[in-house]
């Protein structure tokens, strides 16, 4: 499984993916990466996203709504991968 935070602020998804790791270490490392919306010209249109991976389901129970609310914290969301 792999769940997308998705911020409009590099800052934003950094800071997260930090405390992903820290909270999460049987996820690994998070990887930030920068998303172009679809039919976007302006590169200030780009999303970041920090990129959990979840093998085998290693997340324990309550980590879906922690990743959701460290999203929403930052004015982000979560969406599954």
């Amino acid at each position: 499984m792999r769940h997308l935070l998705v911020f409009a602020e590099r800052e934003d998804a950094e800071e997260v993916a930090d405390t992903v790791a820290e909270e999460f270490p049987q996820a690994g490392t998070p990887l930030v990466v920068r998303e172009t919306l679809a039919g976007e010209d302006d590169a200030e249109d780009a999303q970041w996203l920090v990129v959990v991976e979840d093998p085998g389901d290693a997340l324990p129970p309550g980590a879906v709504a922690r990743l959701e609310s460290l999203a929403e914290e930052r004015d982000g969301w979560c969406e599954p991968g």
